[in-house]
């Protein structure tokens, strides 16, 4: 399937890393989301009851990445795909968490993690 919704750049104020300022003070987390669905039924119809309401991801997408404190990002894109995944039309959702703030001392631009999901894939691991 290659149609798809992104969203792009969905900015979080959470509490995510394995140190404990970070577990104590927020800091902004960016979200990139891709759900991949046939979007040739609402092409058709332009009714939104036939589409994947971005607005509505958007929102989910928040309250995953906001509501609960993890050690890891990869944790957290693992949170955010299962809600992409929750949506029965989506097939595949491809995720990334960027942590601007990462406690690196050095000059860097982004840390991310990015993940790929698909409906009904068995986890390895």
């Amino acid at each position: 399937m290659t149609d798809r919704i992104d969203l792009t750049g969905i900015e979080v104020y959470a509490k995510h890393g394995v140190l404990d300022q970070e577990q104590e003070k927020a800091q902004v987390f960016r979200v990139d989301v891709s759900a991949y669905t046939d979007l040739s039924v609402p092409g058709a119809t332009d009714d939104l009851a036939d589409a994947l309401d971005y607005s509505t991801l958007a929102l989910e997408v928040r309250e995953v990445v906001g509501s609960e404190s993890h050690r890891l990002i990869e944790t957290v894109a693992g949170r955010v795909a299962d809600t992409v995944l929750a949506h029965p039309q989506v097939a595949r959702a491809v995720v990334t968490i960027h942590k601007p703030n990462a406690p690196i001392d050095m000059a860097f631009d982004d840390v991310s993690v990015t993940i790929e999901r698909t409906r009904g894939a068995v986890d390895p691991g």
